[in-house]
């Protein structure tokens, strides 16, 4: 039995070595003879799974969003300053009189943007392009095309501009209003230092951000993957690609990122843009109140129960809320039936509101609680406020 095993251990030794003499000397004698799955193993590049995803990567949603994401080069007219010399009396002297400017230059800026059309429309950030004369996209495959300000929305930090083309432009695919949660995996997109376009990854780190003194209205995504200045107006998407955020700010002490980012949500970008888009402006709705938090000291104060609603601290005179009969002191706790929480929930839902509706406020003038109906004003441009 021994003497039988070691014959067929022999057999087998010698006849891969075959098969590997064959392999490397005349492989074309086995593709005629041998099966074809043997066939296929033996043809099989070497490199057959370079190209397989590793686990964990976004490269899918990376080369779906990033033809979308453009750069944003800007520039304003203004003048070189003139040679010292012209300052000089003696050389005024010799030489006579002559203006003191130079030949016209034209400053560039740098930042990025998102075509969210076919059409050509692109949404980025109002304080990318708030001074800029004129305007070129540069896309990622190389083409440049002059850019025109369809309208803008300071009080958002946002602007929607356009391009004019009949050539094919890639268009980014907007997510839903309410798809992202906090620890959802989102990729930062632009131009950060104008180095080229750049993906970044974090995840989210809070939604609802505001108070941050950057914008009237401000609802900020925050984030920790990596934003830098000329991620402005950039795309921040989901790890489908999908567009849920513009970069717009940073939280930073250097001038770098230190993984505090903020983005407006797609929300808000998506109502900004529909409005321009129809009418070149946005119409919010307006009261002309002050409003300012409740403090556990202010409802002592005032004898209040707890915290909840907003303190009228002011009412401007001859405004809807004054014609209404709201005085200073009061409460605001509801308005048309939704529940005022904080002055931040109150500013957004009297935005909301179309200019010439009767709204219902709910306010607290003391321990009585009463209706009043207030015909919503349309808000004042920053520019006329």
């Amino acid at each position: 039995m021994r003497r039988l095993w070691l014959i067929f251990a022999q057999a087998v030794t010698i006849s891969v070595a075959g098969l590997f003499v064959l392999s490397t000397l005349k492989p074309e004698w086995l593709r005629d003879t041998a099966p074809a799955s043997v066939v296929a193993i033996l043809e099989a590049p070497a490199d057959s799974g370079a190209h397989t995803r590793a686990a964990g990567s976004y490269a899918t949603a990376a080369q779906r969003s990033m033809p979308a994401v453009v750069h944003i080069f800007t520039s304003k007219a203004g003048a070189s300053p003139g040679h010292p010399l012209l300052d000089d009396p003696v050389f005024r002297h010799f030489f006579g009189e002559r203006p003191n400017n130079g030949p016209s230059q034209r400053p560039s800026g740098l930042g990025s943007g998102v075509i969210v059309s076919p059409d050509g429309y692109i949404i980025t950030n109002n304080h990318v392009i708030e001074t800029a004369d004129q305007i070129e996209i540069a896309l990622n495959d190389g083409r440049k095309f002059a850019a025109r300000l369809i309208g803008r929305d300071p009080e958002t930090d946002l602007a929607v501009l356009k391009i004019d083309t009949d050539a094919s432009l890639p268009v980014i695919t907007l997510a839903g209003g309410d798809a992202l949660n906090v620890g959802d995996v989102v990729l930062a997109i632009g131009n950060p230092f104008g180095v080229g376009q750049t993906v970044t990854m974090g995840i989210v780190s809070a939604l609802g951000r505001s108070q941050l003194g950057i914008n009237t209205f401000e609802n900020y995504i925050q984030t920790d993957a990596a934003i830098n200045p000329g991620n402005s107006g950039g795309a921040l998407v989901d790890s489908a690609g999908n567009l849920v955020g513009i970069n717009t700010a940073i939280y930073s002490r250097s001038g770098g990122s230190l993984g505090i980012g903020f983005a407006i949500p797609v929300s808000i970008a998506r109502s900004v843009l529909e409005q321009i888009v129809a009418t070149g402006e946005v119409t919010r709705g307006w009261v002309g109140v002050e409003i300012q938090d409740i403090t556990p000291e202010l409802a002592e104060s005032f004898g209040l129960r707890d915290t909840r609603g907003a303190l009228i601290a002011g009412v401007l005179r001859a405004s809807p809320a004054d014609r209404a009969g709201i005085r200073p002191g009061d409460v605001l706790i509801a308005v048309d039936g939704t529940d005022v929480h904080n002055p931040r929930a109150m500013l957004d839902t009297v935005a909301a509101l179309p200019p010439g509706h009767s709204a219902s406020f709910r306010v607290l003038r003391g321990d009585k609680e009463m209706e009043l109906n207030v015909e919503v004003g349309r808000r004042p441009t920053p520019s006329n406020r």
